[in-house]
């Protein structure tokens, strides 16, 4: 019973490395349009900034120098120094006031997340009992919507017109005076939003830096001595388990992220042109469809450890494509369709892909290369997501006028996923991470 508490305390701690990440990836978002009127942004500035953020190309590079920096120096490392550097890039974007300083922000806050998403899946699946590590990495997730919950809910207060614009109003004027134009003082209801991000960093660098060390990972660097990190990633890229198993994460991943990288980043903004609602609607449907993500999370942590994997991770992935065949069917010019689509996004959600590549991507490797494995993973994922994030702005155009063509686009990449994880879909469940390493590396990895 001890051991259970200390594992989901130690989740619970790690997984606000989960709200960080979704966090800044929303505050970006639900702030986009405010920025582009402060700055004078483009479609392809906004572009440029998903291509940089943690939603795309900082989130890779992170991951890759996380990933294996986890697994050389251990998954405490990354706990203890990690958020310092999140902290840095959140007030970089809390005091900007050009799209360079805004880049550097995005770009800083970015890699900070691809350092600490490896480590932290890592370290869940590593101290978590057998029957719940499914459980655990669903907490995780639910943090990754919670996250995003609190950023809108802070950021609607704080919009334009709402409940406590007023109050921004009075700090924009305290900071820069009383002869601001209206799109300057607009902006600090996001500066005041990344605010609340760094403040959360804060207390959960104080929280994380007072873990113990994975077990599992001290015991594999006791045993395997002479071995450099070098040596490891030597070994990842000539396994031709760690290979295949690295194709296969990477397949079901990339083309769902690809969908979902999109949504993440630019769907208030989606809302608002093809959707024609206000700013605010807009960051209220998605609030309401995160907490749907949350709920249906929840639901998921309680059967993952006693359902079968393929028949949650199929599911979710029929529900995601019936999303965006609304879009080529009803549209998303009403009422209907709008909310149908968004409530159907926010079911998928709670059964996503990422639950599973969290937990397969910790369960399939072992402890010698399994945060450089993830590391290496993230990188391609999200450097593709990157470019795609750059592609999708020309596809969609400045008024939403190319959104069928990517809905389009959006249901193959899904089927893609549906299809690659149902023939590999491995059976993990019910063993501990130790009998899986040793059924598919044998005794001498």
């Amino acid at each position: 019973m001890e051991k259970k508490k200390s594992s989901l305390k130690s989740t619970i701690a790690v997984s606000l490395t989960n709200y960080l990440d979704a966090g800044a990836i929303v505050a970006g978002a639900s702030g986009l349009t405010l920025w582009k009127n402060y700055l004078g942004l483009s479609e392809v500035h906004l572009g440029w900034l998903n291509f940089i953020s943690a939603n795309c190309l900082g989130a890779a590079v992170g991951a890759i120098i996380g990933g294996f920096l986890a697994d050389k120096y251990g998954r405490k490392f990354i706990f203890t120094y990690n958020l310092l550097v999140y902290m840095t890039g959140v007030l970089l974007i809390m005091l900007s006031v050009n799209f360079p300083m805004l880049l550097v922000g995005f770009l800083i806050t970015g890699i900070s997340v691809g350092i600490g998403v490896p480590a932290s899946w890592t370290y869940i699946s590593e101290s978590s009992e057998i029957n719940n590590r499914g459980r655990n990495i669903c907490i995780s997730q639910m943090s990754w919507g919670i996250g995003p919950m609190c950023i809108l809910l802070l950021g609607m207060f704080f919009a334009p017109g709402g409940y406590l614009f007023g109050w921004v109003e009075s700090v924009a004027h305290l900071f820069g005076g009383t002869g601001m134009t209206e799109d300057t003082i607009n902006v600090f209801s996001s500066r005041i939003v990344f605010l609340s991000l760094l403040i959360v960093a804060f207390i959960a660098w104080n929280l994380q830096r007072q873990l113990q060390e994975s077990t599992e990972f001290t015991a594999q660097k006791a045993a395997e001595k002479k071995a450099t990190m070098f040596d490891n990633i030597k070994l990842l890229f000539t396994n031709h388990i760690a290979v295949k198993t690295v194709c296969f994460l990477a397949g079901i991943y990339l083309t769902w992220n690809l969908v979902a990288s999109v949504m993440g980043f630019f769907q208030p903004h989606i809302y608002e042109t093809a959707g024609e609602v206000s700013n605010e609607q807009a960051n209220w449907m998605n609030f309401i469809q995160w907490a749907i993500i949350v709920g249906v999370t929840f639901i998921t942590s309680k059967l993952i450890d006693k359902t079968s994997h393929k028949l949650i991770y199929v599911f979710g992935l029929l529900v995601a494509i019936s999303a965006w065949l609304i879009i080529v069917t009803v549209g998303v010019n009403g009422p209907v369709g709008l909310w149908s689509f968004a409530i159907l996004w926010g079911i998928q959600g709670g059964t996503s892909v990422q639950i599973f590549y969290a937990l397969w991507g910790t369960e399939l490797f072992p402890a010698k290369f399994r945060a450089g494995a993830q590391g290496l993973m993230f990188f391609i994922v999200r450097g593709l997501s990157a470019l795609w994030g750059l592609i999708f702005t020309y596809i969609y155009g400045e008024h939403g006028e190319g959104f069928i063509i990517a809905a389009y686009c959006m249901i193959a990449l899904l089927l893609v996923s549906l299809i690659v994880g149902f023939i590999g879909s491995p059976l993990t469940r019910g063993k501990s991470l130790e009998q899986i390493t040793r059924e598919r590396y044998g005794d001498d990895i």
